[in-house]
């Protein structure tokens, strides 16, 4: 890539915090990609690896919506222009009526949805009268749902509803749903994903190439730090524990207590309430994500 965008610069600069002219060099040499173009800051110890995607780029909220007992949960992501918008009444009023429909319906993308029926008309064409009467352009970016588990589902919306969290749980008994201190636990653990973003829920779960990709970015850093390159191994090894302890849910620190791991706070709880309860499974949206992954693609 010859030409390499301001905006994708810029782009880079907020998901890693290195510098402008940094960036720009890992851009070129990366041909404008990207996510290889982090990879290339973190190889020069340049990105931290906390460092997330850039910021959200289109507005918006994130809603959820819970079935009876648990036993189900939807997300939606509805994006629009402007942040004033997306705190009207009517724009919010629409967010929330498509997440009762996908919690109480069966669709398997987006454009399925915009076709069900809605009153005496289509999700589509309550989408179109929205748009009319708002003046900016909505639309729907993407929608998870969870169901037919044997756990119990929560959510957790951040303030300003532009951060989400789907969770399943598995229950240590039939009467978890109705626990409040289960129903705690829940929370907690969706907040804790929202506020540290996992990738996986335990370390068997991390793919080989996600292994193989940060093994060969320590080696890499390690080797820039001047060490020799016949102790570089043992020393990623030993690095190796962070990254699993970055991007894996059971082996993160409690956010509300450091003291124990998320894996150990489950084990806590579900000696208290008479069983086993594990991370089944979850799912967490940002405003702006897809939009920010499709820009980068163009780029």
């Amino acid at each position: 890539m010859s030409e390499i965008s301001a905006q994708l610069v810029k782009q880079l600069r907020e998901a890693t915090g290195a510098g402008m002219m940094e960036c720009k060099k890992a851009l070129v040499e990366a041909n404008g990609s990207l996510e290889e173009a982090i990879v290339i800051l973190r190889k020069r110890g340049l990105a931290s690896a906390a460092k997330k995607s850039s910021r959200a780029t289109k507005q918006g909220l994130i809603v959820t919506q819970l079935g009876e007992g648990g036993k189900s949960g939807a997300m939606v992501e509805v994006n629009c222009e402007s942040d004033f918008v997306a705190r009207t009444d009517d724009f919010q009023a629409l967010a929330g009526e498509l997440a009762s429909k996908v919690v109480n319906g069966n669709f398997a993308d987006v454009p399925e949805l915009l076709g069900a029926a809605h009153g005496e008309a289509k999700v589509e064409d309550a989408l179109k009268a929205t748009i009319a009467k708002l003046g900016e352009n909505i639309s729907i970016a993407r929608f998870g749902k969870f169901e037919g588990g044997n756990g119990v589902v929560g959510s957790y919306i951040h303030p300003g509803a532009q951060l989400g969290v789907l969770l399943e749980l598995t229950s240590p008994n039939a009467e978890a749903g109705a626990n409040a201190d289960f129903q705690e636990l829940l929370k907690d653990v969706a907040m804790q994903i929202a506020a540290v973003d996992p990738k996986f829920i335990r370390r068997e779960d991390v793919t080989p190439e996600a292994i193989e990709k940060e093994k060969e970015i320590q080696k890499a850093r390690v080797i820039a730090e001047g060490k020799p390159e016949k102790v570089a191994e043992k020393i990623v090894e030993g690095r190796m524990g962070k990254f699993y302890e970055e991007i894996c849910l059971l082996e993160q620190p409690f956010i509300k207590d450091g003291s124990v791991s998320v894996g150990e706070l489950l084990k806590q709880k579900g000696k208290a309430l008479g069983g086993d309860i594990g991370v089944h499974r979850f799912v967490r949206f940002k405003v702006g994500e897809t939009a920010l992954q499709e820009t980068a693609a163009e780029e």
